[in-house]
């Protein structure tokens, strides 16, 4: 028997042992792309049970899938994603928002405290920040929150908070 031969004749094993994998992927990701995959191999397996030759299979089962993912998936994502909610949060919450240098900021530490009330250990990138200057979190990086000067001025203090 030619190997051709044998191919195409347990070419439905490959089929399901593909999209059984690409289901599983799919349940790790959760992201419609290995779902769309496996719908393609879906395709392929139904063309070989059909009779069809191993070219035209797999020619389907990559149109099926690119055209899956291509038309269906963004509909799709969009329709999962409508109900979120838009408010960033953790860190992605902390940057821009405003606070308070509590001790010197430097490039190698220091500590502000922010407008949400925590205190976080802080640098900045150029120059030195006294007590009481007005800062703005440019970014996270670990513990630390890199600050930046949110003064007009950067010598002048910011005016007592009176919730503080």
């Amino acid at each position: 028997m030619e190997l051709i031969e044998v191919v195409e004749q347990w070419a439905w094993i490959g089929w399901l042992v593909l999209i059984l994998v690409f289901l599983v992927i799919e349940m790790l990701t959760l992201d419609f792309t290995f779902l769309m995959l496996s719908i393609g191999g879906l395709a392929g397996l139904v063309t070989d049970l059909l009779g069809a030759p191993i070219w035209l299979q797999v020619i389907i089962a990559a149109g099926v899938a690119a055209a899956l993912v291509l038309l269906l998936r963004p509909p799709l994502l969009r329709r999962l994603r409508r109900g979120e909610d838009p408010t960033p949060s953790n860190v992605d919450a902390l940057i821009g928002l405003g606070g308070t240098v509590v001790s010197s900021v430097g490039a190698h530490g220091g500590q502000v405290k922010l407008a949400n009330g925590d205190i976080w250990t802080a640098r900045t990138e150029a120059g030195d920040l006294q007590p009481g200057m007005r800062v703005r979190v440019s970014r996270i990086d670990g513990a630390t929150a890199i600050v930046r000067s949110d003064s007009p001025d950067p010598l002048a203090p910011a005016p007592e908070d009176p919730l503080a």
